[in-house]
């Protein structure tokens, strides 16, 4: 995979460049997690990773407990999960994450980003093939040696591991997050992850340039604002 995170930030990147949009997406995550798993942390592996996102975020204590009283309470909306694929401007592959009430709703506005682009969604599988479903995490240390021997006692099934300047990136399928999470927190007690994410990283990037840079803002700005998207991911090499 060599250096994926590091080299292709920006592809992985969320939509989140305004505050608002960042606290409701979580609000939203959070809410989701906490009602279908319970809204202890301790017995909610799922919930207990998501809040420390939402910490690392700087998301409002006032925004967490407003989503966490409104799963304890029982009522609310019931949102599922949805995945749109396809090919945005420059012929860049797309994996769009959603949670949403009305799917037929999510799909059509979805579906106008990629209209008023002159691009085409795909259907299911069109190009999450072209992704590594991946466990990423990001922290300050200086043993490569150690984490990895680390991660081997516990039976991790690592994919990548990389050190650069102190900071230890490890890459390991998406169904051993949690397993990779705690064999890391149970070695190394003092241990503040920067990332602890599931992401789609990129196989190949798309190079693009000219009028095709601004469609491709265009598409994301759109994609952004929508309430129902919660993550955007792309294989632009802008």
């Amino acid at each position: 995979m060599g250096r994926a995170f590091q080299n292709r930030k920006e592809s992985m990147a969320k939509t989140s460049d305004q505050n608002a949009k960042v606290y409701s997406k979580f609000s939203r995550e959070i809410y989701v997690t906490a009602k279908s798993g319970g809204v202890d942390p301790d017995g909610n592996l799922a919930l207990r990773s998501l809040l420390d996102r939402a910490k690392r975020a700087q998301v409002p204590a006032h925004v967490v407990e407003k989503a966490l009283d409104k799963a304890k309470g029982g009522a609310g909306e019931d949102f599922a999960v949805a995945r749109y694929e396809g090919y945005g401007p420059g012929n860049v592959m797309v994996i769009i994450d959603c949670l949403t009430d009305n799917p037929n709703r999510t799909f059509g506005d979805v579906r106008q980003a990629f209209t008023k682009t002159k691009t085409k969604i795909g259907t299911q599988g069109a190009v999450s093939h072209m992704f590594d479903h991946c466990a990423i995490f990001v922290f300050a240390h200086d043993d490569e040696e150690a984490v990895l021997d680390a991660l081997m006692e516990a039976d991790v099934d690592v994919t990548d591991i990389e050190n650069e300047a102190d900071q230890i990136t490890v890459f390991t399928p998406h169904s051993e997050y949690f397993k990779a999470k705690q064999a890391l927190s149970d070695a190394f007690p003092e241990l503040t992850f920067e990332v602890d994410e599931i992401q789609f990283v990129p196989q190949t990037t798309t190079e693009i340039s000219g009028d095709d840079v601004a469609l491709f803002e265009k598409f994301l700005d759109m994609l952004n604002d929508l309430d129902d998207v919660q993550n955007v991911f792309h294989n632009a090499n802008i």
